[in-house]
């Protein structure tokens, strides 16, 4: 039979996994061996190397191990990529670490993979860290599994050894997801059943582990149905073009279909799909292309273009599985970038549900995660994103989390769905409190009013004018017929808050107050006006957290600190250089003012007056007032 032409093959993304020392490196160099994939020089260098480690045969896992330490411990550290192909179809492999400290390399080599291959000692049996890997190929959706049973030769091809194997990891993988898993023996050191069947295993007739490359199904991870464009990099050469490039992430789209960008919801059709090459009839999965639209419309990076009626979750609030990568512990309310797709957005986890153990796949509870820990957790963005679970489109259920102080990959994270809006259970009563949704929603109320809710939060020094502009924004509101409360910070010190002291912690905890009373009010359709000093950048992007993006307005009220000193409308200036107020913000502790708020009004330049006209406009342009 004639070989496919090149171009005509299909190709197979597969990765290796398994416990250290199973002999991932060492079938991987096999395959390229026997399928005649190495050229000439790479043999050179393979036996040179080979040599100088003090082996008389060619040590094929040194194909894979191209890292000096790799090398001379004998171990994979990095995750290691090959392409080979052979008459019947071409592959893509990822050689992914076993030892237990570099599983979140495991993570990244898997992600992308169609199948994966976890390899089992035959001497050794199926030890931890090979259903650590088994699991996490479940959570990555990895429709095929082969388990390969690899050093038969170490148990003199025994089939009774390979029959225990079988049973062993049958019984585990019944609690995972993967439904199609067959189980190969193998000695990738010899060569038996990698490439050709082995006539030292002769009971087994399942064919070798090449013959199961090439012959199963490829590509089954694409969503081929739900088109989703990311974009990431907006082209404009001069007045007359302006396209959206980036890369098909799932679907397809033709010139002249309807389609809507994310978040704004505005609607257009597609002019165009263009690539280097010249125009495209269709841009499909995996494509780079550059889409224009016949609609004049706002599009930016990070935004998402869908087709219309086919669109994805928009949300803020995420249940997902993530797996911890980094050496300091997951801390809960800390604030962390996540980057999903081209967009980045601050995140919290608000809560760890449990942490698995991958050895019994047990639930356990747990207030954080460690290196590798495997959790299911809550997520809370500041931004909404546009996601599809992890099991229907891996390109748009996939995040990481980063440390923004390190810029450290910190997790990888495969979204379940959307949270549901509940309580986290206190140890007073951790079972008391029991979630209802609202009983008439606010888009009913909001129906009813004839405006939106929103929360308008004031943030600035004492002194600088926050509560004199809310008063004057809330007396303009009213006389438009608008739903409005105003939450002032002396306010709730002398209710809510009046156990709290002004220390960093409690300050903290002032801000969560505000922020959780101020949502109640915003779930009634009200227009919210904060006034707080709030000195902390974090402790207000935990509150923007709580609400729609489009629906939340910072602005930083202006005034320097001299200037707040000599208007001191409360005294307070003069207390704390007496000593009498200690860690008052501007005089003995420090305030961040907002890297990037909505709005900024300068109040020794604007009155309060004018300033509460310009966020009455703010508004306007948001949809929330006519």
């Amino acid at each position: 039979m004639a070989a496919v032409p090149t171009r005509q093959r299909d190709l197979l993304r597969f990765a290796t996994a398994g416990s250290v020392d199973d002999g991932k490196s060492t079938l991987i160099g096999r395959l390229l061996y026997d399928t005649k994939s190495l050229f000439d020089d790479q043999l050179e260098q393979l036996a040179g190397a080979s040599r100088r480690l003090g082996d008389d045969r060619l040590d094929l896992a040194l194909v894979t191990d191209g890292l000096r330490a790799e090398r001379e411990q004998k171990i994979t550290i990095d995750v290691a990529y090959r392409f080979f192909a052979t008459p019947k179809r071409k592959f893509i492999v990822a050689d992914t670490p076993g030892h237990i400290q570099y599983t979140r390399n495991m993570v990244t080599g898997a992600s992308t993979a169609d199948l994966a291959v976890i390899l089992v000692d035959a001497s050794k049996g199926v030890l931890p860290q090979s259903r650590r890997h088994a699991v996490i190929t479940s959570l990555l959706g990895i429709p095929h599994v082969i388990v390969a049973v690899n050093k038969m030769d170490l148990v003199g091809y025994d089939e009774a050894a390979y029959d225990a194997i079988v049973r062993e990891f049958t019984a585990f993988a019944a609690k995972l997801t993967v439904k199609d898993i067959v189980f190969v023996p193998l000695s990738a050191l010899d060569g038996d059943n990698v490439v050709t069947p082995s006539p030292r295993m002769a009971w087994y007739q399942g064919g070798s582990l090449l013959h199961r490359l090439e012959t199963v199904n490829a590509g089954g991870r694409t969503d081929a149905i739900d088109f989703r464009f990311p974009v990431q990099y907006v082209i404009r050469p001069n007045q007359s073009f302006r396209g959206y490039a980036g890369t098909v992430a799932s679907g397809s789209i033709r010139p002249g279909e309807p389609i809507v960008v994310l978040p704004s919801g505005l609607s257009a059709r597609i002019k165009s799909v263009a690539t280097f090459d010249g125009p495209k009839d269709e841009a499909r999965a995996g494509e780079a292309v550059v889409l224009t639209t016949t609609e004049e419309i706002d599009i930016s990076r990070g935004d998402m273009i869908v087709r219309a009626g086919n669109v994805p979750t928009v949300g803020v609030r995420l249940d997902a599985y993530v797996c911890w990568m980094d050496g300091e512990p997951l801390q809960v309310n800390r604030m962390y970038a996540l980057l999903h797709t081209t967009r980045q957005v601050q995140a919290f986890v608000t809560r760890i549900d449990y942490r698995l153990d991958v050895d019994t796949l047990h639930r356990q509870p747990a207030d954080t995660l460690g290196l590798n820990d495997i959790g299911r957790v809550e997520i809370t963005t500041g931004q909404p994103i546009f996601f599809d679970t992890y099991r229907v489109n891996g390109a748009t259920g996939g995040f990481v989390l980063i440390d923004p102080d390190t810029n450290a990959t910190v997790a990888a994270g495969m979204i379940r769905g959307a949270a549901r809006e509940r309580p986290r259970p206190t140890p007073e009563a951790p079972s008391a409190a029991v979630w209802h949704d609202w009983h008439i929603p606010r888009a009913e109320r909001e129906r009813q009013q004839g405006h939106r809710g929103a929360v308008v939060w004031l943030t600035g020094l004492s002194g600088s004018g926050k509560t004199t502009i809310a008063r004057h924004l809330e007396r303009a509101l009213f006389a438009r017929g608008c739903r409005t409360m105003l939450l002032d910070g002396d306010q709730l010190r002398h209710g809510l808050c009046r156990d709290l002291t002004f220390s960093p912690a409690d300050r903290a905890e002032n801000i969560r107050r505000a922020g959780e009373v101020a949502r109640l009010f915003f779930e009634q359709g009200s227009i919210v006006l904060c006034a707080f000093v709030s000195p902390y950048q974090r402790d207000r992007d935990r509150v923007r957290a709580l609400l729609p993006a489009a629906q939340f307005l910072e602005v930083f009220v202006a005034a320097s600190v001299d200037t707040c000193r000599q208007r001191d409308p409360k005294g307070l200036y003069a207390r704390a250089s007496r000593g009498d107020v200690p860690q008052f913000t501007g005089v003995s502790a420090p305030y961040e003012p907002p890297p990037a708020p909505e709005l900024t009004v300068d109040t020794e330049q604007v009155s309060a007056a004018d300033a509460s006209a310009a966020i009455v406009v703010q508004l306007q342009a948001r949809g929330i007032i006519d």
